[in-house]
């Protein structure tokens, strides 16, 4: 009798365990709701995606409903931290978001600042950056600094990290 004591305290519960279906619910409707070009940018299992698709295909609210329960169903055997650290990014009210931002002002900063160094450890970063491209936005503002304009290229820097960060 001791034994499945010790047993059934190891598993969750059932509250629990309709807790997290719930939120794997909640986050594959996020993901039928994304525009896109948003879900592109996500990594997703193929499986997953054609129930996605499915699910953006349906009208009826019921159909919907239980493609979205499906999708759920999918999720509840894949890593999905990746999955909802994508959504958390896109969502401008989380603490994620906006971290993000700050680590992408700190590199255009940087970039502004050490010119070719940053540059190289940028590219190091995200290989599919434009070199040529990033150069001359960073000279841009450079010169916009050095001048006290606008900082009109100093943002198109940041835009161009944006871009390639997301």
């Amino acid at each position: 009798m001791s034994e499945l004591t010790t047993e059934s305290t190891d598993l969750p519960s059932r509250s629990q365990l309709k807790r997290e279906n719930q939120a794997l619910r909640e986050m594959g409707e996020q993901l039928v709701l994304l525009a896109k070009s948003q879900l592109e940018k996500i990594i997703l299992d193929d499986s997953l995606r054609a129930a996605i698709k499915e699910a953006r295909r349906l009208k009826n609210l019921d159909a919907r409903r239980r493609q979205i329960q499906y999708i759920g169903k999918l999720m509840r055997n894949m890593d999905v931290s990746e999955i909802k650290y994508s959504l958390e990014k896109l969502n401008h009210q989380s603490q994620t978001f906006r971290q993000h931002l700050a680590k992408l002002e700190q590199w255009r900063d940087r970039l502004i600042n050490e010119g070719n160094d940053a540059i190289e450890d940028f590219i190091a970063l995200y290989p599919d950056a434009d070199r040529q491209q990033l150069r001359n936005l960073q000279r841009q503002a450079c010169r916009e600094k050095s001048l006290n304009k606008t900082t009109a290229a100093s943002e198109k820097l940041f835009k161009y990290l944006k871009q390639l960060a997301d």
